[in-house]
């Protein structure tokens, strides 16, 4: 395990005393040169230290803390994953700190880091960032990390995914069931292993058919919009309507872009499944709420916060430290947005 970095550390490669650095990074208004000041920072920030009072609880195992970091709390998805979370540590006594990375890497860091100072004994990350570095140093000082949702190649790391290539095969082969051919999968930006995944999930179920994939595409992500997803819908379903081939039927990356896709669809007179069927994917609680009813994929969202916590405090009490990397299955939930193109024509016309 690597030994945290001290204050002394960052002292003895400054050349100065302890004090000076201590006095520095606490912003101490103790007289101390810039020249100097801006040293002692760039080295700590070099070496990734972090307060040392989290060694000083990682020994101890006093610490009843654990760290959440989600990209939107307003996604009910992944709100009702913090639920479970937050159930089951509440169960065992431990105290949720939980942060919102508003789809942003570099504020996902900064919270990491910000999680480190409040001396976490364990992490569950749904991460959005390519750079795992900050979790490779987390799992090396001894913090234990699982990630949900979102694959993570890293060292050290347990893992609690979805099988997103399955619910996109089952989502499009939903639609073609019912005899849609003209199927529109509509995303936001593919820079995330679930939305390339789901997307290829959706291209395997429609070249099995023989039928052409048809990709909307966002073009960037508005880190800190916490209604992204709802926009962005609304903003891929005015982009189909402009397109020159008009589908039948919408699978779209998450339950509230299709929200936002039914909602601008409505508004530009388009009537959702008579004209257009719409399949989202999360089965979040708000899809049953809305008009039409959302035909969606369920992934376990609060049922896969309950398994992280749990496990992730087995890790932390010492009751089982064996690495683990566990694929959620797909279930389809059909309601009301979807229906067969037979129908969808008849009332087309009528």
């Amino acid at each position: 395990m690597k030994k945290p970095i001290t204050i002394h550390d960052i002292a003895r490669l400054a050349n100065v005393s302890s004090a000076t650095v201590s006095r520095v990074l606490s912003n101490s208004n103790y007289p101390v040169s810039q020249k100097l000041r801006e040293k002692i920072l760039k080295i700590a920030q070099e070496t990734n230290y972090v307060p040392n009072m989290l060694g000083k609880q990682l020994k101890t195992n006093t610490s009843t803390t654990i760290g959440v970091i989600v990209p939107s709390i307003i996604n009910p998805f992944y709100s009702s994953v913090i639920f479970g979370i937050e159930q089951t540590a509440r169960q065992q006594h431990y105290t949720v700190i939980t942060c919102n990375s508003l789809h942003d890497p570099e504020l996902e860091r900064e919270y990491i880091r910000t999680l480190m100072e409040k001396q976490i004994k364990g992490l569950i990350i749904a991460s959005i960032s390519s750079d795992n570095t900050m979790l490779e140093l987390l799992v090396e000082m001894g913090v234990h990390v699982i990630a949900i949702d979102q694959k993570i190649e890293a060292k050290g790391i347990s893992k609690i995914e979805f099988d997103f290539s399955k619910g996109g095969y089952m989502a499009t082969r939903h639609l073609i069931s019912k005899g849609h051919r003209r199927i529109a999968y509509l995303t936001a930006r593919m820079d995330r292993p679930s939305r390339i995944s789901l997307y290829q999930g959706y291209v395997e179920a429609m070249k099995e058919a023989d039928l052409e994939p048809f990709l909307v595409e966002a073009n960037a992500d508005d880190d800190h919009n916490p209604l992204y997803d709802f926009d962005t819908g609304k903003i891929l379903a005015r982009k189909l309507l402009a397109a020159n081939v008009q589908p039948s039927a919408v699978f779209a990356c998450n339950d509230m872009l299709a929200i936002g896709v039914i909602n601008e669809l409505s508004l530009q007179q388009v009537r959702v499944p008579e004209e257009v069927s719409v399949m989202g994917f999360d089965g979040i609680d708000v899809g049953q709420m809305i008009y039409p009813p959302l035909t969606t994929i369920k992934q376990p969202d609060y049922e896969m916060g309950k398994m992280a916590c749990t496990m992730l405090l087995n890790m932390m009490n010492n009751e089982d430290n064996h690495l683990f990397d566990i694929i959620l299955q797909p279930k389809l939930l059909e309601r009301q947005s979807v229906v067969s193109w037979q129908e969808s024509s008849k009332s087309a016309r009528q």
